[in-house]
């Protein structure tokens, strides 16, 4: 029997919907904290094969998700590209930056990003060799504008205020290292399904501070050159879009990119998806994180009236948001068992 996230990405309804998470493998649990510690640092654990399969599996064994997702990070890609990346405790990642047109040319062409992104497709071979039979396995990228954001600033921002004054102060510059980052995506997620992902999921996590035509430029053209690019080369491979915080722009957005599937994130109504966007095919998504902190009842009932409410469509059931790390894993339980009984 074909994979149920298969089945819902290729545009079946059914009367449960399957269910993974972001950042699933992450550190609200004690056995990727275990084995983060064993690597040493997050980049270690990103760049070691089998360390990396290990935390990618160690969720599907606890709570039987339908898809598993690749352990890496979105920022591999531009270090691929010849950034120094580096995570500094407590305060997350830093970047040498992109914040000029020679800057942007002098960064590696995307024929070259593999040598460096190795690695991450031998944890792919190894995961499609360990997961189970009705298991689904799941690569990713990260968009070109959310990748730039950090490119240009050096960091995560707020408001990703830098990489907006790049824009503004020299479009055609940051034109170009939009093209130089979906080029190097499409090579990343190409080579990740050649190494065994069965679906890729394009993150652009900071969609929701583009406006107007600067949305339709830097999140809905890259997004739709890239689904067009690996189309070509892999046909029958599911892609999933996820514009967060994307608001009314998220209708539409399946048929404009070419998207099997649109993840939302929870600032929308599963009822207002239903009626926009599922409307176009399969969507993700999106009960708020939070409700993996604070569980209870609340959890239950919101979990249950997001599968009534997209029952009538192919859909996935996700948050709107990665888990974080102060969850509690029970909760996650919860959430399954009231999903499967709704």
């Amino acid at each position: 029997m074909t994979k149920l996230l298969l089945r819902a990405l290729a545009g079946e309804t059914l009367p449960t919907p399957p269910i993974w998470m972001m950042r699933q493998a992450g550190r609200y649990l004690p056995e990727y904290r275990a084995t983060r510690a064993e690597a040493g640092d997050f980049l270690s654990l990103c760049y070691n094969p089998e360390l990396a399969a290990e935390v990618t599996l160690q969720p599907i064994r606890r709570f039987g998700f339908d898809a598993a997702i690749l352990f890496a990070d979105i920022l591999l890609v531009p270090q691929a590209l010849g950034l120094d990346l580096w995570f500094v405790t407590g305060e997350g990642p830093r970047l040498s930056t992109v914040t000029r047109a020679a800057e942007v040319t002098a960064l590696k062409p995307a024929a070259d990003v593999h040598d460096r992104l190795a690695p991450i497709y031998e944890t792919l071979k190894i995961l499609r060799r360990e997961l189970p039979a009705e298991t689904a396995l799941i690569g990713f990228a990260g968009a070109p504008w959310t990748v730039a954001t950090y490119m240009v600033a050096g960091r995560g921002t707020r408001d990703q205020g830098p990489a907006h004054a790049f824009m503004r102060e020299d479009r055609a510059a940051f034109s170009a290292l939009i093209e130089r980052i979906t080029a190097a995506t499409i090579e990343y997620l190409s080579a990740q399904i050649d190494a065994g992902a069965e679906v890729v999921k394009l993150f652009d996590s900071w969609a929701g501070s583009l406006k107007g035509a600067d949305f339709d430029d830097f999140a809905i053209a890259p997004a739709r050159a890239i689904i067009a690019a690996l189309k070509a080369r892999h046909p029958d491979v599911p892609i999933i879009a996820f514009p967060r915080e994307a608001g009314e722009r998220y209708v539409g957005f399946a048929r404009a990119t070419g998207a099997d599937c649109v993840a939302l994130d929870n600032s929308v109504s599963a009822d207002w998806a239903a009626d926009h966007v599922q409307v176009d095919g399969c969507v993700q998504g999106n009960l708020d994180p939070r409700h993996m902190v604070t569980g209870g009842p609340d959890l239950v009932a919101e979990a249950q009236r997001i599968t009534r409410a997209l029952r009538g469509g192919p859909h996935i059931f996700n948050l709107g948001h990665g888990i974080t790390p102060d969850a509690d894993p029970e909760n996650v339980a919860a959430m399954i068992a009231a999903v499967r009984s709704a």
